[in-house]
């Protein structure tokens, strides 16, 4: 009896011990989300797991894992908030995952992130479990939607990890709570477009060649509309040459919009919307930055039509744009787009082409006077050729009276990054800090710049390169796009996968449109706050901490009756 005694009291112990020890060795700690976690990070500060939110928007978490043995089929589950019984039911777990840099950002600013490993983490993962390395720090990312019609208060909730080692079970809780303050976030006013592309689409289809206009085209066009709608974008490109029929007899065009009202259709359904930008009719000749700009004619090739290039002034590109562009308002108006559409000339006209991009915009202006001109420019120097403009964020620095001036005439003015503006300026790079993405959109509130442009949603290399393992390129002129230029989603076997830039800068369109409520309030008291934030175009506070201060005080004020 006593053996079994002793045996039992020793088992126990060594159970207890072992209990002790795994909780020593391994770290599962709360991080804040504009914190880039590492796969070599290793320290972490005590911090309260805790988000304060307007109804309406999300709540988000970072949690690291890190042990010093290999963790076994690692899961996170999150138990619903609850506040007075009412649950907060609608939320999403996944593993954060790194991608390669192989070419650094060539200019980067005092605030770029250098990591010994050359990983940096960037893709939300949807596995539901996956094994960790011993020595490697591993992120997990929690969102958590807020419905509009939330109580507001604080609701707590669990956050437990579960993983093996061995035949050992492990399992450690951490507490979560979320403050929902009154304010209610609906639609965003700020209007903000992500190029996408359908060029690399097979990745959704287990690599099988994608065939334009199928059943799965479609289905892929949805998925990329969803995901737009869900990152609260609100303005699509579609090029109307690529998505419409055409037939040519002497020279007679006729033009089957039926496919360009389609995609529309399910755009628009999807809540991504709200604005149609009109692809570019023209562009450079193949590399000739520094040249005039030619248009797209379609001929017939074989089967299949292929778009030319035509000087503007060359009678059969006059021929064709004088029946298409008719025909096209035609369909606008019978479908009731045309207040919502604008039309792209030809993108990023400088100073050396600016008088070819000001003779083909003055000749479309002609034949759509009931349009408006939308481009993104290099050169300011085009009044009266664009009507929405949309310049590069240093150029808008550099130029900003005269962008003033274009506000004061009733000119929209946007803004856009890219593979530029780099050094100290806030971009979407994965170098960078996730704050300086996540402010982009309170430049926008501090400068009064009503839209944002990014030309990468999932530009993905047009070859067999992985977007997990080849994240930048260069193209012909030795310009690198910089990683997180080209993309802000990653592909899976029938679904788009978010990145943690494309989480922060959905909430920084939140944070434009709650200064924008705050503005109505207290216009200067929204001004104070966005100023502590942005200095200069590109000169800011990146303290995480206050920058949660500040947000905090927007809520607060605003649910102060």
């Amino acid at each position: 009896m006593n053996f079994k005694i002793n045996f039992i009291i020793t088992a126990v112990f060594l159970s207890l011990s072992s209990c002790l020890n795994y909780q020593k060795e391994i770290v599962f700690q709360y991080v804040d989300p504009l914190k880039k976690v590492f796969p070599e990070s290793s320290y972490f500060p005590m911090q309260e797991a805790h988000a304060d939110v307007a109804r309406g928007e999300d709540a988000g978490f970072q949690f690291v894992i890190r042990s010093g043995f290999a963790l076994e089929d690692v899961t996170v589950r999150v138990d619903e908030p609850t506040f007075n019984d009412i649950k907060l039911t609608e939320i999403k777990t996944g593993f954060v995952g790194f991608v390669p840099v192989d070419r650094p950002v060539p200019n980067p600013g005092r605030d770029y992130l250098k990591t010994a490993s050359g990983y940096y983490p960037d893709p939300i993962l949807d596995d539901i479990s996956m094994d960790i390395p011993a020595g490697m720090t591993q992120p997990v990312w929690i969102t958590i939607k807020i419905p509009r019609d939330a109580a507001p208060g604080i609701y707590n909730g669990d956050i437990t990890l579960v993983a093996k080692k061995g035949l050992q079970k492990i399992k450690i809780e951490k507490e979560i709570s979320i403050e929902v303050f009154q304010p209610v976030i609906d639609k965003t006013s700020l209007l903000v477009t992500n190029w996408f592309s359908f060029e690399r689409l097979d990745l959704l289809n287990k690599d099988k060649k994608l065939e334009k206009f199928s059943d799965d085209y479609w289905k892929y066009a949805k998925i990329m509309a969803d995901i737009m709608a869900e990152y609260r974008q609100n303005v699509v490109l579609l090029r109307p040459l690529d998505l419409t029929d055409f037939k040519e007899e002497g020279n007679t065009w006729t033009f089957d919009f039926s496919n360009f009202n389609r995609m529309v259709k399910l755009m628009v359904d999807a809540g991504c919307c709200e604005y149609i930008e009109g692809g570019h009719i023209g562009g450079r000749l193949p590399q000739n930055w520094m040249g005039p700009f030619i248009v797209k004619v379609p001929e017939k090739t074989g089967d299949k039509w292929e778009m030319k290039d035509y000087d503007i002034n060359d009678a059969e590109a006059r021929n064709f744009y004088n029946q298409f562009f008719p025909a096209l308002v035609k369909n606008l108006k019978e479908n009731g787009w045309l207040d919502i559409y604008w039309q792209h000339i030809a993108d990023e006209p400088i100073e050396s082409n600016k008088k070819s991009y000001a003779e083909i915009s003055e000749y479309v202006r002609k034949l759509i006077p009931e349009i408006k001109i939308i481009e993104a420019c290099h050169s300011s120097d085009l009044d009266g050729s664009i009507d929405i403009w949309v310049p590069q964020l240093n150029f808008l620095k550099d130029d900003f009276d005269f962008y003033k001036k274009q506000q004061e005439k009733g000119k929209e003015v946007w803004f856009y990054t890219c593979l530029g503006p780099q050094e100290n300026f806030a971009n979407r790079f994965i170098e960078q800090p996730l704050i300086k993405t996540r402010i982009l959109h309170w430049i926008n509130y501090r400068y009064g710049i009503t839209g944002y442009l990014h030309w990468g949603l999932n530009h993905w290399r047009a070859d067999d390169n992985d977007p997990y393992s080849v994240t930048t390129d260069m193209n012909y002129a030795g310009n690198t796009l910089p990683a997180g230029d080209m993309n802000i989603v990653y592909p899976a076997v029938d679904k788009l996968l978010p990145s943690i830039r494309l989480e922060a800068m959905r909430d920084g369109i939140v944070d434009y449109e709650l200064l924008k409520m705050l503005e109505k309030k207290n216009p200067d008291k929204a001004k104070e706050i966005v100023q502590q934030m942005v200095f200069g175009f590109d000169h800011y506070d990146l303290s995480i901490l206050h920058f949660r201060k500040l947000r905090k005080e927007i809520l607060t004020e605003l649910s102060v009756q």
